[in-house]
């Protein structure tokens, strides 16, 4: 007996089913029983024939007998898989032997269903074939859209420091390194760079879970990260599993590894080394492979010296350091990282603007960006939901953007302020500027400035510039 007739029908009225069987009579009966539920049914007595309406029109399922007269059904299963590796295959068959069906799920099969069998019994394993496809592809456009979003060919790379950490992205990923620690200031983009990392490489099919270490107390931050058994502590009512557990094959993302505890750091290093943990109020072992990407805007070294972060978890994390430039070396990013959030705001917002009126653009190339990416993006974000305009323009900037003082645009042209200027006081600021940026190295400031070092040496005199760290930073 067929059951739940409409719910089918409801489920699966546009679905193409393709029934292979050179037996005309169960051929007829499954193709009627089928059409009777809303499915749209081709027929094929032959390999020849299901071959070429497969071609003609790929279906959504395909029930495939085992035995055919001019070709076995492995032989057929292996073609389809060739040309649509995605579409599901159950196949029949008389001969109920569990080596033939081991055989045919090897090859791809999604299930199989022995003869003589009852017509309900196919119409559940059609359906949930279907199912089964329809998460298949929905996973498979999450997959895309998180590589058009987060993939390495995603990033903004115009800068030479934002191409070598590119490159360093595909190096690692392609590696057998479980470890990656990532450095830079707070706002860089230390997150993006952690999910090119997970999906340049075979993890990106796997989990990528991710956490903030500060987000939580020590007690809930272990039991996030390592699960816990029902009954370890008061509140512990089921069995959970943790991160590492939960993205096995994938990438756990540790956000602010620096502010651990000491306890949570020596159990983090236990797992790092031995790729085992076990949940809170657990007797067991349990062993996981995973990738730590770990992230921090300390200086971990600093940190150890003081005492507050273990030196061996340190040597642990650096194995595979990346350090993120901060935007202000990279400046060559930021009117391409602006023009992108611009086209991310429009969708979000449903606007369609043009882009960066080119005033807008002086101002953004002019500015230092202290909060690094994070400051841009907000900027932009602001901009484009406020503006009335076709693009954005520099009163749609925050106000401290907006005629804040002079500096050189995108085409190298300043914007003298109405009151004019003393020409030597902006030499001056602007060699500092170029120094501190550069940490007191002489050659990377004459560089941003157009100089050479014997002209950004005489600016330094002529200024009495202490140019070491700590003095340009003045």
């Amino acid at each position: 007996m067929l059951g739940n007739e409409g719910s089918h029908s409801r489920a699966a009225r546009a679905s193409r089913v393709l029934v292979v069987d050179d037996e005309r009579l169960i051929r007829g009966s499954l193709a009627r029983a089928l059409e009777d539920l809303g499915y749209d049914v081709d027929q094929a007595a032959d390999a020849a024939e299901a071959l070429q309406a497969f071609r003609d029109e790929v279906p959504d399922v395909v029930l495939l007998d085992f035995k055919l007269p001019d070709r076995s059904g492995v032989e057929v299963l292996q073609e389809l898989s060739r040309i649509a590796p995605r579409v599901p295959v159950v196949m029949i068959t008389a001969h109920a032997t569990l080596g033939g069906a081991v055989e045919a799920i090897k090859e791809g099969a999604y299930d199989y269903i022995a003869k003589p069998f009852e017509l309900d019994e196919v119409v559940q394993t059609v359906a949930r074939a279907l199912e089964a496809s329809r998460l298949r592809e929905e996973v498979a456009r999450t997959r895309e859209k998180a590589l058009a979003d987060f993939g390495v060919n995603s990033m903004i790379a115009e800068s030479s420091a934002m191409r070598e950490v590119v490159r360093l992205i595909r190096r690692i990923s392609a590696s057998e390194a479980t470890t990656i620690l990532l450095l830079g200031e707070s706002g860089v983009g230390k997150g993006l760079v952690a999910r090119a990392l997970h999906y340049a490489g075979t993890a990106g099919e796997r989990p990528f879970m991710n956490i903030t270490c500060t987000a939580l107390p020590d007690a809930l931050l272990e039991s996030e990260l390592f699960g816990h058994e029902k009954g370890a502590f008061t509140d512990a009512r089921a069995q959970k599993k943790g991160l590492f557990e939960l993205a096995d094959g994938g990438t756990v993302f540790l956000d602010e590894i620096g502010d651990l505890s000491q306890g949570l750091q020596g159990k983090l290093l236990r797992f790092l080394e031995e790729k085992a943990f076990r949940r809170v109020g657990g007797a067991r072992d349990i062993k996981v492979s995973v990738r730590i990407v770990a992230t921090t805007n300390k200086i971990l070294e600093k940190e150890v010296d003081a005492g507050r972060f273990r030196a061996d978890l340190f040597y642990r994390l650096n194995v595979v350091p990346i350090v993120i430039p901060p935007l202000r070396e990279r400046m060559e990013d930021v009117l391409p990282l602006a023009e992108l959030f611009v086209r991310q705001f429009n969708q979000e917002f449903r606007k369609q603007l043009l882009g960066l009126d080119p005033r807008a653009a002086r101002r953004l190339a002019a500015y230092s960006w202290p909060g690094n990416v994070r400051e841009l993006r907000n900027a932009i974000e602001r901009a484009v939901l406020l503006t009335e305009h076709a693009r954005v323009q520099e009163t749609d900037l925050p106000q401290k953007l907006q005629g804040g003082g002079p500096g050189p645009g995108a085409d190298g042209a300043f914007d003298l302020p109405p009151q004019g200027i003393a020409l030597a006081r902006l030499e001056e600021r602007l060699v500092r500027q170029a120094l501190e940026r550069t940490a007191g190295n002489r050659s990377r400031a004459a560089r941003l400035l157009g100089m050479n070092r014997d002209q950004i040496r005489y600016r330094i005199e002529k200024f009495q510039i202490d140019s070491n760290p700590e003095g340009a930073s003045l």
